[in-house]
């Protein structure tokens, strides 16, 4: 079984696009996630993941999410092999996402996000049943925020 959910601030806006000859829409981003523990010095340690999107998805996510939103993703973490310009192998992962949920309401065109006092999930929902419940969650305090 392959699933995993985050939850997280983005880092930066979407970059949406569309596959040349199916029109397809891709829209990537990253997400900052809070591990659960904290280092020695008592810093929380954070993640930066990867995201992919597809389809009506990929474009709700470039409309109405950017830097600074907080999102629950739901779906499955992919790892690709490639290989650099001097024969080297590397690895890179990131979240194939079929589910992103939006858990604050933010206009991109305002400079700050602001928090949506119901915490009304503003989303792509996918035809399968379960998902995330935002009020299940606690926010992210903004001053731990890298960014």
């Amino acid at each position: 079984m392959n699933q995993i959910i985050l939850i997280g601030r983005l880092t930066r806006d979407p970059e949406l696009r569309y596959i040349a000859g199916s029109g397809m829409a891709v829209t990537t981003f990253t997400i900052a996630v809070d591990r659960e523990y904290t280092s020695k010095d008592g810093k929380k340690m954070t993640d930066f993941i990867d995201i992919q999107t597809w389809g009506k998805s990929a474009e709700n996510c470039a409309n109405y999410i950017g830097k600074g939103s907080l999102v629950g993703v739901q779906g499955s973490l992919q790892i690709d092999t490639y290989q650099t310009q001097t024969g080297e192998n590397r690895k890179a992962a990131r979240v194939n996402a079929n589910r992103v949920q939006f858990l604050d309401s933010r206009n991109k065109s305002e400079s700050s996000y602001q928090k949506s006092p119901s915490f009304e999930p503003v989303g792509f929902e996918p035809t399968n049943s379960g998902g995330l419940d935002p009020n299940a969650f606690q926010a992210i305090d903004d001053e731990d925020i890298p960014f």
